[in-house]
């Protein structure tokens, strides 16, 4: 690694929103062993918030080839994060980078291709350091549930009113955002599902475009996965209801895992559903089953987390907790329900890439519409 070997010399591209909170987070010293060096946005009003000690760009090529920074957070509209991503690893520089990882499944690949075998990636995926979302995770991998069934997630907790959506410009736009609800509020969402449940194999969705709200893009979602196995999973995003609901279920022969209301439950079957379903002579029996008691841990250190993994990564070598190759996963998932909810028709995974950029490269020309 450049620089000292016992901090991160930080620096933050695209200063206002989540740059912001970053920014604050590294300037009351929150994460150990990270030091912010370099402020970069393209507007100099936005950097004149900031004190004068630390170095301000408004190019962000030459705060990367500046010398006084190890790595650099991109927190900049979604577009730019592939160009940027890649000028950071060309100048040998360690890449952490704010969600969606990239608009489309092409993008991420350029990204993750670009990376330099001794360089970290990571990207912004705090749902992953959440104490109820990492129990649920051990909680598979350990096999409690057995085979999964069935999977579900309510994510309609995101309201947003036209004036959220009349606030920025590059909103809610094919060509400014690259999509809505799904690549805006629900990217952590759909990490966390595919981060605990793994990929599906086939998708198809519903998207109402423009469906609550004044805008081109989804702001309305109902998308049914299928699995290997057969398993399948539903997934419900909105940003136009209230009060919405935030819900995370998983269903398996032996039980259900459920979180809701920042709490988690854990019912047990006394016995696999599939093998009593064999079994019993009883026509309206079914298997017995109680709840029981998980031990959730309570410190939650969110996006402080994320940043701080990344440093630790960086200067000790320990793995990532969000890599950028897993968050591929996430856009891969993003783009194919909307390439379904706009066509009509069900999308197979692996997602080719390209097609959608071209699909996409149409909605934003306007030579097709969504819907």
């Amino acid at each position: 690694m450049a620089g000292s070997s016992k901090h991160v010399r930080l620096g933050v591209v695209g200063v206002g929103g989540m740059g912001g909170h970053h920014i604050r987070l590294l300037l009351d010293g929150k994460v150990r062993r990270c030091r912010l060096t370099a402020l970069c946005d393209v507007n100099p009003e936005f950097l004149g918030r900031y004190n004068d000690d630390v170095e301000k760009f408004t190019s962000f090529r030459k705060m990367c080839r500046s010398g006084i920074i190890d790595a650099v957070l991109i927190a900049t509209p979604h577009y730019a994060h592939t160009p940027l991503a890649i000028e950071a690893f060309r100048a040998g520089l360690h890449v952490l980078c704010e969600k969606p990882l990239a608009v489309h499944k092409a993008d991420a690949e350029k990204m993750i291709k670009a990376c330099p075998r001794n360089r970290k990636f990571a990207v912004m995926f705090q749902m992953r350091v959440s104490p109820l979302f990492k129990k649920v995770k051990q909680m598979i991998d350990d096999d409690k549930l057995g085979r999964v069934t069935r999977i579900n997630m309510i994510a309609t907790h995101w309201f947003r009113s036209n004036a959220y959506y009349a606030g920025g410009g590059w909103r809610a736009t094919w060509k400014g955002e690259g999509g809505g609800v799904l690549i805006n509020q629900c990217p952590h969402d759909l990490d966390a599902w595919q981060w605990i449940c793994g990929m599906p194999t086939r998708i198809h969705s519903v998207c109402g475009f423009g469906k609550w709200h004044n805008i081109e893009v989804e702001d309305d979602v109902t998308a049914i996965m299928e699995y290997p196995g057969g398993a399948t999973g539903v997934f419900v995003a909105s940003t136009g209801e209230a009060p919405g609901v935030g819900r995370f279920e998983i269903c398996g022969e032996l039980g259900r895992i459920l979180i809701e209301d920042n709490e988690l439950r854990f019912t047990r079957n006394a016995s696999s559903a599939l093998t009593f379903i064999k079994k019993t002579k009883n026509p309206f029996a079914r298997p017995a089953s109680r709840d029981i008691a998980v031990r959730v841990g309570t410190r939650n250190p969110g996006h402080r987390g994320i940043i701080q993994n990344f440093t630790d990564a960086i200067l000790d070598n320990k793995p990532l907790i969000s890599p950028g190759r897993d968050a591929i996963n996430q856009v891969e998932l993003t783009n194919a329900m909307i390439y379904s909810g706009a066509t009509g028709q069900p999308v197979d995974l692996p997602l080719n890439g390209r097609a959608y950029k071209r699909f996409l490269g149409e909605l934003v020309s306007g030579k097709r519409n969504a819907g």
